[in-house]
């Protein structure tokens, strides 16, 4: 059975004792889980459907056309509008609808109005819309989805990354460091914001490009890190003596350097999600992030700061990113505190 190292377990005891960053922990992981399954809170599909004794699940089913609940039209039905119909029909058939029934696509327009509408109870738009009829509520917690998953696969791979050359440069040196830090200083002379500007140009902006640019660029901070914190490791007496007892390269590297090491990475990991969010969102706002109409932090910013009479566009955005980029950043105190390597030191 899995379990934790004492000293694993102590820098974890010690996490919880900081109630900011574990609170931040527990809250956010929460709020990931629950935008992991956002179609079952927030969509325009009904989550079950009883019509004539059969029963349907249309958030988890194909596309039902309006003729199979006795509307009469083929194209996908209205399951807002069928339910006030069945509930006023009273006949046993009945609508169960999502929290909030509006999707982050769908656009709302009330005759002998324009959009944007403010917060209404009434309309279920709890947060308004945006300036094209769009349920603000639904665009923050699946722009809130994209951005997490931006953050965390992009963080992953240039940890990945990061973690293998900058091991490889701290631990063999000589012309092979010299070789690498020279391509790595060149290749971070090009200009980052240059390249996204003519790639998106010529090619349409989506979610993989811009994990894959941003790996490009990402990964030579903590290459960086994780080189001299190998080369400092690799002068410590337990990795002479387990070169003494002829241990190779990969043990000494995989079972002694690396879990030192790792110290690093792991109070890193928290900033580097703020700062990919916030690459996100600010790229999204200049135009220049995913193509629309996907769902995005930036582009409501946007909206918000081109429509100051309607407040409830950039209070709920700038209230959203507020509050995950100070959670994160409470988690990331909190770890830098709990896996401070001056309090635990590991030597094997």
């Amino acid at each position: 059975m899995f379990s934790f190292s004492p000293l694993t377990q102590k820098k974890i005891q010690r996490f919880k004792a900081i109630k900011p960053g574990y609170w931040s922990f527990i809250i956010l992981s929460v709020l990931l889980l629950l935008a992991l399954f956002a179609e079952f809170f927030i969509n325009s599909k009904a989550l079950v459907v009883r019509y004539q004794g059969e029963w349907f699940f249309p958030v988890v089913s194909d596309v039902r056309p309006g003729t199979d609940f006795g509307l009469g039209y083929p194209s996908e039905a209205n399951y807002r509008e069928l339910q006030q119909r069945f509930q006023a029909e009273e006949d046993g058939n009945f609508v169960i609808m999502p929290l909030i029934p509006w999707n982050p696509y769908e656009q709302d327009f009330i005759e002998g109005e324009f959009p944007p509408y403010p917060p209404s109870i009434a309309s279920e738009h709890y947060l308004g819309t945006d300036v094209i009829g769009r349920d603000i509520l639904a665009r923050l917690v699946y722009g809130f989805r994209i951005a997490m998953a931006f953050a965390l696969s992009t963080m992953v791979i240039c940890y990945s990354i990061g973690v293998v050359i900058g091991c490889a440069m701290g631990f063999f040196g000589g012309r092979f460091d010299l070789i690498t830090q020279r391509l790595i200083e060149v290749w971070s002379m090009v200009p980052f914001l240059y390249v996204i500007m003519i790639l998106v140009s010529i090619t349409k902006p989506t979610f993989t490009l811009f994990v894959a640019i941003n790996v490009l660029f990402g990964w030579m901070g903590i290459t960086w890190y994780m080189r001299t914190m190998t080369y400092k490791e690799s002068a410590r007496e337990y990795v002479l003596a387990a070169r003494a007892l002829g241990a190779s390269n990969t043990r000494i590297v995989l079972k002694h350097i690396l879990p030192n090491t790792m110290v690093m990475v792991i109070t890193l990991a928290p900033f580097t999600i703020v700062a990919n969010i916030t690459a996100l969102t600010a790229l999204d706002y200049l135009g220049l992030g995913l193509a629309p109409p996907t769902p995005s932090w930036g582009e409501l910013l946007q909206q918000g700061k081109s429509n100051l009479d309607s407040p409830w566009i950039v209070a709920s955005v700038v209230t959203a990113t507020v509050l995950v980029l100070t959670m994160v950043t409470f988690i990331g105190d909190a770890v830098r505190a709990a896996f401070d390597p001056k309090k635990f030191t590991r030597y094997v």
